[in-house]
């Protein structure tokens, strides 16, 4: 069985990396407000280690789309830049496999928006990033990619139920953002900052 970990971002979740692609100079996400005047500081509550649990869908968009598999680990989120920038370290391992990764979240002063860019360990290679920010405490990133050869729409989103404990979901639409399938859940719990 295949896990399309090169796709599943992001909480992380996605969340959730090192190289920062532009998907399409615009990524048809409008700017969102943030915590912060301009919400350069809007991930500062995530920087800390965190106790990662996962699940991911084995087979997304698929039409036996029913298994997930179940992971476990840390994510590691350190600051850059003045926290213009941030990059979280991801490991997490389960019956299928571990899974590596970095998150490369950059701040666009410009256009007020974070970009999100999710690089697995396993081959190196960024997906495209997903646009978005913070809106009444909820994250909303957006973007534009391929699965399977075909063309998809991509949503992050991160909710934050508590101040020690964090949610991120991703999904995919392969119809243009009409429906969504949630193929990404992590829920992490601080373990220091």
């Amino acid at each position: 069985m295949t896990v399309p970990y090169k796709r599943i971002l992001t909480v992380g979740l996605a969340a959730f990396m090192l190289i920062a692609t532009a998907v399409s100079g615009d990524a048809s996400t409008p700017p969102v407000s943030s915590t912060g005047a301009d919400g350069q500081r809007a991930f500062d509550w995530e920087i800390g280690t965190w106790r990662s649990t996962v699940r991911v869908l084995a087979e997304p968009l698929s039409e036996t789309a029913d298994e997930w598999l179940h992971f476990a680990g840390t994510s590691t989120v350190r600051p850059l830049l003045d926290r213009r920038a941030n990059v979280l370290e991801f490991e997490v391992s389960g019956a299928n496999g571990r899974i590596e990764a970095l998150n490369l979240r950059l701040y666009e002063p410009q256009a007020k928006r974070w970009s999100l860019t999710f690089v697995n360990i396993r081959d190196g290679l960024p997906t495209p990033a997903v646009y978005g920010g913070f809106r009444d405490g909820v994250g909303e990133f957006l973007g534009d990619d391929q699965y399977g050869g075909r063309p998809i729409k991509v949503r992050f989103r991160v909710v934050r139920p508590s101040p020690d404990e964090a949610r991120f979901e991703q999904a995919f639409s392969a119809d243009g953002g009409t429906t969504w399938e949630t193929n990404w859940v992590a829920v992490d719990h601080r373990i220091r900052r």
